[in-house]
């Protein structure tokens, strides 16, 4: 082999080591697996919310539903005494008593569980609870049982899971008999407890 020839091959060589010897540039791709699961991410909290916003518009809708509802049973009723006006509520029913007596008897309980069921269902609505007596005893007795009368039946409400701060109570004594007789028949409609919806 010539001097020339083995110059050419090691210049050939050497180039050859050269060239292998040059680190490659690393291409980082990104995997298309985390790609998804960002776009995933993204979805499910588009999803999410836009679930969210649904939820909200049908709670709002049946709270509008159930406000209509209730307005439908209110009817208006002038109470001497008090500011503006009260209604009376188809949905809520009133209880009555034994004479002297303020316990809540076993069917009554029934009744007030009935009205707590309306209440709960319609939490915006406030009431005023009424305490009423037969013609019996003095003005002064009456008042003072028409009241016990009107707070046992709050109390009975609050432990139904009512908020005592939605419901106010008066007492009218024998001032407001249902039933203007002077017989048990008549008495024994006016012992009684009412519920009337506020308007404040």
């Amino acid at each position: 082999m010539s001097r020339k020839s083995f110059v050419i091959l090691v210049f050939i060589l050497c180039l050859g080591l050269i060239v292998s010897g040059c680190p490659k540039k690393t291409v980082v791709k990104e995997e298309p697996s985390i790609k998804k699961g960002e776009e995933s991410v993204v979805e499910k909290e588009k999803a999410s919310r836009l679930e969210a916003e649904r939820k909200e518009r049908e709670v709002k809708a049946r709270e509008e539903a159930a406000k209509k509802e209730f307005e439908k049973s209110l009817v208006a009723k002038k109470t001497p005494g008090m500011e503006g006006e009260v209604y009376e509520s188809k949905l809520l029913k009133g209880i009555h008593f034994d004479f002297d007596k303020y316990n809540i008897r076993p069917d009554d309980a029934e009744i007030l569980k009935q009205n707590a069921a309306v209440l709960k269902k319609f939490p915006a609505v406030k009431i005023q609870v009424e305490g009423h007596c037969d013609e019996r005893g003095t003005n002064e007795y009456n008042l003072a049982l028409g009241e016990r009368r009107a707070s046992s039946a709050k109390k009975y409400l609050i432990t139904l899971g009512i908020d005592e701060r939605r419901i106010s109570t008066i007492s009218y004594g024998e001032e407001k008999p249902l039933d203007p007789g002077h017989i048990e028949e008549a008495w024994t409609k006016n012992r009684r407890a009412e519920f009337i919806v506020l308007t404040k």
